[in-house]
């Protein structure tokens, strides 16, 4: 428009005049061109998030909710894996001996007949006739644990095998059986294979296998290990075992038991 405020006449081609303002310096344009650069800046940040996210927005949110679900599913299986409960040993699939050797509870015969606690990880009733194949540790009252446990443990671990303990809950020499804690404790010093505590209240294993209560020297003091075949057959019991080479073929031998 013209300084007067009237419109301005058209041009030839009937458009009205515009009066453009030419700046003398430069400088004075710097606070549009940095207004445009950011500009520019945010129009880029735009088309990148758009070609990163276009897979995941394509269908929506269901992507992300599937994602995250299964996110939750993950560590949640791996949680109750590694701190749930352990299920009980399911009975092994191989027969008993038909007509073994011995009676019940003696060597060359089967195990005794009746039921035993499993205490490790989630306690549960199970025959004690299927305590095979394997090792069955008869902790006397007082037992100070030894190094013939974690022996125990890491031998019937490389064999494929089993290894129980369980406390003799007869009393000897005004000592109680060996309490559950300290069972477990003991168990917790093999560091190559793992275990298992079991429960006798009524003493059915050590009455058939462990020394008497009140019998002197260092066998009453010490482990009871009984060795038995896939067949229930207990083909050893060795009581006061020591490590050695002579304990590992003991309990390699099962394997062709």
């Amino acid at each position: 428009m013209r300084p007067d405020g009237d419109d301005p006449e058209p041009d030839d081609y009937g458009l009205p005049r515009v009066d453009v303002v030419v700046p003398d310096d430069a400088r004075e344009l710097e606070r549009d061109v940095a207004a445009y650069r950011r500009e520019e800046r945010r129009r880029r940040r735009r088309d990148r998030f758009r070609r990163l996210g276009g897979p995941l927005t394509r269908f929506g949110v269901a992507i992300p909710i599937i994602a995250g679900a299964l996110l939750v599913a993950l560590l949640s299986g791996v949680l109750m894996t590694t701190f749930g409960p352990r299920p009980a040993p399911r009975p092994t699939a191989a027969q008993l001996a038909p007509r073994p050797s011995a009676s019940p509870g003696e060597v060359g015969g089967l195990l005794p007949a009746g039921e035993i606690d499993l205490v490790t990880g989630q306690r549960a009733a199970m025959q004690i006739r299927d305590l095979r194949p394997g090792v069955v540790g008869i902790v006397p009252p007082g037992y100070e644990c030894e190094g013939v446990v974690a022996e125990l443990a890491g031998r019937t671990q490389e064999n494929e095998l089993k290894f129980y303990l369980v406390a003799d809950p007869r009393p000897a020499g005004g000592k109680k059986g060996t309490p559950l804690k300290e069972l477990k404790a003991c168990a917790g010093t093999a560091h190559e294979g793992v275990p298992q505590v079991l429960e006798d209240r009524k003493g059915v294993l050590a009455t058939a296998y462990a020394p008497p209560p009140g019998t002197p020297g260092p066998v009453a003091t010490g482990l009871t290990a009984v060795f038995v075949q896939l067949d229930g057959v207990v083909r050893e019991v060795v009581r006061a075992p020591q490590p050695g080479p002579e304990l590992a073929g003991k309990v390699k031998a099962l394997q062709t038991g």
